[in-house]
């Protein structure tokens, strides 16, 4: 049964965990601007000296969600907690695919991801080893037919996806994320290697978990919530994000129910 925490706020559970991951993307911002509730809860974990990771499928680097962050006013004690998907992608491409050719699959915005090894990058599909998927072509970035004729010839090759999400909100306006496109892939019978929740090896790179007592925050059921599941976390869903209209119509219960998942404790924003 999923507790509803509106009322008594993240102060009543706080004390009941050690590590607090929480996702950026729909619970500390909307792509525009910072929750103010949500910044005055990091603020009090801080105050507890709790520790937590603003853990994001961004497929960037963490500095560059940073500046990012930066540039919409939250403060430095707070952005200094970030770890990307980008990043667990690329500490695991400078292991193994460092001097392998790729293509990439993504808008120009995320050439800064691969700035180290920018000469492996080949603009033609044919001659490349690997696919480095960050999200859509500006060009094809609601059209996922397009990529079915693209990928034809090439399910041979392996996919990185650095973003499994498939849709995120940027204010109130719904975009296709990477997760979207390696779906496509793995339908035609490509290998994709994803990194981001929910697969275990972003949480493990972002912070020493072993033997604590870990929440997971987030509004996406399918990647922060079944993360927190997969891990044995436990789970708290901010209902104001990307499942906003299917709770509102069928309830928590319900979607949690469809998709296959356990959700421990709701609140429609995050807040103290």
């Amino acid at each position: 049964m999923t507790k509803n925490l509106d009322k008594e706020g993240l102060r009543s559970i706080a004390d009941n965990y050690d590590l607090f991951y929480i996702d950026l993307w729909g619970v500390i911002h909307n792509g525009i601007k910072l929750h103010e509730g949500a910044i005055i809860a990091l603020k009090e974990l801080l105050k507890m000296n709790k520790d937590f990771v603003l853990l994001t499928n961004a497929p960037r680097p963490n500095f560059v969600v940073k500046k990012f962050l930066e540039k919409m006013g939250m403060d430095e004690k707070i952005r200094s907690h970030v770890f990307t998907s980008g990043e667990a992608a690329l500490n695991y491409l400078k292991r193994f695919y460092l001097s392998e050719k790729f293509f990439h699959i993504g808008p120009p915005r995320d050439f800064d991801l691969f700035n180290d090894f920018k000469n492996n990058l080949s603009n033609n599909l044919n001659d490349s080893q690997y696919l480095l998927c960050t999200g859509l072509f500006d060009e094809h970035d609601k059209d996922l037919s397009y990529y079915k004729d693209l990928f034809e010839k090439h399910i041979n090759k392996k996919m990185i996806c650095t973003n499994p999400d498939l849709i995120v909100e940027r204010g109130n306006v719904r975009e296709l994320c990477a997760g979207s496109v390696a779906i496509v892939f793995e339908k035609m019978g490509g290998e994709v290697i994803y990194f981001g929740k929910p697969y275990p090896e972003v949480y493990n790179q972002s912070i020493d978990n072993l033997k604590k007592k870990i929440l997971s925050i987030g509004d996406n059921l399918n990647t922060d919530i079944r993360g927190a599941n997969v891990l044995n976390y436990h789970s708290l869903l901010i209902s104001n994000g990307v499942h906003r209209e299917e709770i509102k119509d069928k309830g928590v219960e319900e979607v949690s129910k469809q998709y296959e998942v356990i959700v421990n404790y709701l609140q429609s924003d995050l807040k103290w």
